[in-house]
């Protein structure tokens, strides 16, 4: 087994095995000790040649997985924190973030396990939280650091996720505790239609090096990151109060094009790409590491887990 490092990413070669699942077990002390070291590591050249195999491996990373709440985006399960990856059109990008860094509790550990790699592009890319934070004007910084950010969504019949599967259930009171438990102002419009604001922190101390880390999903869930034409028609549907996600600075001020573009730019700035190769298995840092999906044509699957839920 050989292993390469850049200062994002370690990689690490299986070399021929039998059995996946056996490995991570056998080789999880170097995998947790690369994530910690370097935020991610890639596992390459382990069988994984159908769903079932990549299930198991990502369980075997994560342990006992959390369930996803508040999805943006639909996805399949398999099983207790294990899911495909989101149902999101193959030509849009699903820009730099944290995994559910909007809600109360999210994930610490992400493991990304490749059935079916793409044919070309669907590159889950990573960037360093901590060298964005860095490299972000100081006192756009200073303003999230001292508000936190704020997510609006429009829940509705029509466009994204229904809340019925967001939430997990489709009982309207349970629905109501979960947001009264977890922060968040839930709003009934009709029988159907629903509404929620919370605010985050936009910058989180790491628990294990207390090093500060940019953890959020300001840029992605914002409106000006949605494509022209996309946001002109939600607008004009939904008006822009009932747009299916949108982000604020924490204070409730709204944000321009030129800032959610400059965070942008500053994670592309630090992003790290490897094409996927079937097989392939991802171990990521969700605090310290934030990753994209880039548009792809072909096929491409991707199981994913969650694990090891905190509050930041």
């Amino acid at each position: 087994m050989s292993e390469q490092r850049t200062s994002l990413l370690a990689r690490l070669e299986a070399g021929p095995v039998p059995d996946a699942e056996s490995w991570i077990s056998e080789h999880s002390t170097q995998i947790r000790n690369s994530v910690t070291t370097y935020g991610a590591v890639l596992v390459r050249g382990l069988p994984i040649s159908d769903r079932a195999a990549a299930v198991a491996a990502v369980r075997a990373v994560i342990g006992d997985g959390m369930a996803e709440r508040e999805g943006f985006a639909p996805r399949d399960a398999y099983g207790d924190g294990v899911y495909s990856s989101s149902h999101w059109s193959a030509d849009q990008p699903m820009c730099m973030h944290h995994e559910l860094s909007y809600v109360a509790t999210p994930p610490r550990l992400l493991a990304f396990a490749c059935v079916t790699p793409p044919a070309t592009g669907g590159i889950t890319a990573l960037a360093d939280a901590r060298a964005v934070l860095s490299d972000l004007p100081a006192d756009l910084v200073e303003r999230f650091e001292r508000h936190g950010w704020r997510l609006t969504r429009s829940y509705n019949p029509l466009v994204g996720t229904p809340w019925q599967d967001a939430f997990g259930t489709k009982d309207r009171s349970e629905v109501e505790r979960y947001c009264e438990e977890n922060g968040l102002e839930a709003v009934w419009q009709g029988d159907d239609a629903l509404s929620t604001v919370q605010t985050r922190p936009a910058v989180v101390a790491h628990p294990d090096s207390g090093e500060r880390c940019w953890f959020n999903q300001i840029a992605f869930l914002n409106e000006w990151t949605m494509e022209p034409e996309v946001r002109e028609f939600l607008i004009e549907e939904f008006g822009p109060e009932g747009l299916p996600f949108n982000t604020f600075c924490g204070d409730g001020s709204p944000l321009d094009r030129a800032t959610i573009d400059h965070i942008n730019e500053v994670y592309e700035k630090h992003t790290v790409r490897e094409p996927w190769q079937r097989g392939d298995l991802l171990v990521v840092d969700n605090i310290r590491t934030a990753h994209s999906r880039e548009p792809f044509k072909g096929e491409r699957e991707i199981i994913v887990g969650l694990g090891e839920p905190f509050r930041p």
